[in-house]
């Protein structure tokens, strides 16, 4: 069975089991989390842990935090496809929440930012931000309309003041350490973002044959996808894709 009759199998699994858990609001949406670390945090040990980075945000989403947007099951559902089709160990039933000042990030390789449009960065979080790309860190951001970019940006431009970010093409590696991304005619769009999805990574010294520091899914959300996968809300074609995009980024920054 190829890799994309692979994750159609397991998709439709994971529909089946998602179609009778208890609905976002039954489960509290984004109440209760906080815009730190959390106190509920996987203890680590060894096993691979879905990371998501809190910070305080110059606007709020209405009931949440615009870091937490589809929080928890977007990483819930990423998680059981991940560890359905890959041999990564990882924690399926619980993830981590954390803020950039948190020293404990320092102990797992992959980080996870949604919504950067409203992301501020204290002058401290931006040392220990910069300190956990240098030393080997990957971060992946999300949930990217146009209109983010500026504040993004300039938040990174804090990190890396230096730093070029540079457009992806579908040849580069991130695309293939899993799933074979030939194209991307085919990127899924949850909605309107302001564009066709397009990537830009942050590399080393700004040359792309040095380690990636960072990719950004620009006008992409593909976590939308994880989080509703199992409601009929997007087309299978693209929920699809939407994953083998996530394992494919994971999966680079997990062994780079």
């Amino acid at each position: 069975m190829s890799k994309r009759a692979r994750i159609g199998v397991a998709l439709a699994v994971l529909a089946a089991l998602a179609a009778v858990a208890v609905p976002l609001a039954q489960r509290g949406g984004y109440r209760g989390v906080t815009t730190r670390s959390y106190t509920g945090n996987v203890r680590y040990d060894g096993k691979f842990t879905f990371i998501r980075m809190s910070y305080p945000s110059y606007g709020r989403r209405r009931g949440g935090d615009t870091w937490a947007h589809d929080w928890p099951f977007g990483e819930e559902n990423f998680l059981k496809i991940l560890t359905s089709l890959t041999n990564v160990p990882a924690h399926v039933d619980e993830s981590s929440i954390m803020a950039f000042s948190d020293p404990e990030l320092f102990k797992f390789p992959v980080a996870y930012l949604v919504e950067p449009g409203n992301w501020y960065l204290s002058d401290a979080e931006v040392d220990a931000l910069r300190d956990y790309l240098v030393k080997g860190g990957f971060l992946i951001v999300d949930d990217f309309p146009r209109q983010a970019w500026n504040n993004f940006d300039l938040q990174m431009a804090r990190v890396f003041p230096e730093g070029r970010w540079i457009e992806l093409t579908p040849d580069h590696p991130i695309f293939h350490s899993f799933f074979d991304i030939d194209s991307f005619d085919i990127i899924p769009q949850a909605y309107n973002l302001g564009g066709r999805p397009m990537f830009y990574a942050l590399f080393e010294g700004n040359d792309e044959n040095n380690r990636m520091y960072a990719i950004a899914n620009y006008q992409n959300d593909l976590s939308e996808f994880w989080e509703y996968m199992a409601y009929g809300y997007a087309p299978v074609a693209g929920t699809n894709e939407a994953y083998q995009l996530g394992i494919n980024q994971f999966i680079y920054g997990i062994l780079h």
